[in-house]
């Protein structure tokens, strides 16, 4: 444990990459194996299940530390961590440990079955035998919240540099519904295992947005290929071996959310992997997104939800054929093969549609269709230079994604919540409402957008405006207009306005505009596409 805490005391206390993958590199070279498979395992957010309910944890903290509740969620609000609020009011440790992390882990999975007197036990103990920093890593893993400034690909490049093995075959490797109880270190990274390879997919490739005058930047836009990017869910199906899997980008096996895609295997041969988007697909037409909402998260998919929302695979790549990675050929041979494999099948029948590419002269040619995007339920146009391979993760070069201009709309601040981390003490995470009628009715919530210096200033003026506190929610006076921006928009029964949005944020604050011309529920309603 005292490795893993100091790696992770080093990785946070840096926001140089090359010193994390440094960090990281000399970890995976120096621990042992189980230890290893253990950090790949949380670093990927395979985290051992939370033993112990946060209340609980509340409760014995502040009992050890003889402190009040009421002093522990004074600290917490402004902490905004629990791991770390535990952490620091615990006192200082009287023993020492040399457990390792794995064995720390075994001992944390096996306390989920204890009764709770002997759970109270074990953590007083442990919590007394780690210092600082050991205490907060050993928290975080009890609470299931490990999050820290590593991502998969950084981790990825690190095991690369510790193993020498190529990081594009390390991101495959590390795919896949594996967890350390079904594998070793040995097995997952060091072996070679073709039963291991039949239901993986391939790591995603994801694209930039453009920037500003990016059109000089790309040249020609007769170099590049061109189509809608889909609101959907991002997802590899995967043929092999008379087997049908679904992967979503967030690296998760998602086939029996999907049952439609078994259709596939009395069209599609093995040996097939295809890129696409999974998308509601009602009476016909493509849906909203929030009409897919109602699949993602069930844990059963019944025949009425499967009738009430059916969906559909629109694909626009094909990285695997006939068993081969053709990953490395252009993007536009790649397409061609896509191109024949869905028009000689009659795919529509079985739930699989084509991503139109589209070719422009110009970049004028380009903006127009670009216009048309949300009649057709897309987002915008993606980019894809016609001689690309697929590669992995976010790249920039080959491919760009074009969005259409956000949603907007004024609205009125109304409730405001504190931070996370660095904004923890201050008033950052702001929900906003329209006029219907006289009465201002909350339409969502957003906590970005605003500078440092403004979100300081909105901080000061809560805490002098404040009408009610519901814990750490405060009510304020209707004063200030702030325009928010917004991807999507949607009819939805489970939000008082009647309608939900799409990844809201602040767009600017109108300190020239009153409350009274802040828009309406109405005006929110008019911009929802028909």
């Amino acid at each position: 444990m005292k490795r893993f805490a100091q790696l992770i005391r080093t990785i946070d206390s840096t926001n140089k990459t090359n010193r994390k993958v440094a960090a990281l590199a000399e970890y995976f070279k120096e621990a042992p194996d189980d230890d290893k498979l253990w950090t790949i395992a949380i670093l990927s957010h395979r985290r051992p299940k939370r033993p112990v309910n946060t209340t609980l944890l509340r409760e014995w903290a502040t009992e050890i530390s003889n402190i009040p509740l009421w002093l522990f969620e004074e600290s917490y609000h402004i902490v905004g961590d629990l791991a770390e609020t535990i952490a620091l009011i615990l006192p200082s440790a009287k023993n020492a440990t040399e457990k390792s992390l794995s064995e720390y882990i075994e001992e944390i999975i096996a306390l989920k079955e204890l009764p709770d007197a002997e759970k109270k036990a074990y953590l007083h103990r442990n919590w007394l035998a780690l210092d600082y920093y050991e205490r907060f890593v050993f928290n975080k893993i009890i609470t299931g919240s490990f999050r820290i400034g590593v991502s998969q690909k950084l981790m990825t490049r690190a095991l690369s540099q510790a193993t020498e093995i190529d990081e594009d075959i390390l991101a495959y490797k590390l795919m896949g519904n594996w967890t350390p109880a079904s594998t070793t270190y040995q097995q997952l990274i060091l072996e070679e295992n073709e039963e291991d390879y039949l239901s993986k997919p391939y790591p995603f490739y994801l694209a930039y947005a453009v920037e500003d005058d990016f059109q000089e930047d790309l040249g020609a836009a007769s170099d590049w290929s061109f189509e809608h990017k889909w609101d959907g869910i991002r997802a590899q199906v995967i043929i092999r071996n008379n087997e049908v899997f679904v992967w979503s980008r967030g690296e998760e096996l998602v086939t029996d959310k999907y049952p439609e895609f078994q259709r596939f295997l009395s069209e599609i041969p093995n040996g097939t992997v295809l890129d696409g988007e999974i998308l509601p697909f009602i009476d016909g037409n493509i849906a909203n997104f929030a009409d897919l909402q109602t699949r993602i998260g069930r844990k059963n998919i019944t025949k009425a939800l499967l009738k009430k929302t059916p969906v559909i695979l629109t694909a626009y790549d094909l990285l695997e054929w006939e068993g081969k990675d053709i990953r490395q050929r252009p993007f536009a041979e790649r397409r061609k093969l896509l191109d024949t494999l869905i028009k000689n099948c009659p795919c529509e029948d079985i739930g699989l549609y084509l991503s139109e590419t589209m070719r422009f002269n110009t970049w004028e040619e380009a903006a127009k269709e670009r216009d048309k995007s949300r009649e057709k339920r897309s987002e915008g146009l993606m980019i894809k230079r016609l001689d690309s391979p697929y590669l992995v993760g976010r790249k920039k070069g080959d491919w760009w994604k074009w969005k259409v201009d956000p949603f907007t709309i004024d609205g009125v601040l109304t409730y405001a919540m504190r931070g996370h981390g660095r904004r923890a003490n201050l008033y950052t995470d702001y929900t906003f409402a329209l006029w219907d009628g006289d009465e201002l009715v909350t339409f969502a919530k957003a906590y970005s957008g605003l500078t440092d210096k403004e979100f300081r200033q909105v901080d000061a003026w809560i805490k002098k405006n404040t009408l009610e506190r519901f814990g750490p929610v405060r009510s304020v006076t209707p004063h200030h207009v702030f325009e928010i921006a917004f991807e999507g928009i949607a009819e939805s029964s489970r939000h008082k306005s009647g309608v939900a949005t799409r990844f809201p944020r602040i767009l600017r604050w109108r300190k020239d505009k009153p409350i009274e011309e802040a828009n309406t529920i109405a005006d929110l309603k008019a911009l929802i596409p028909k």
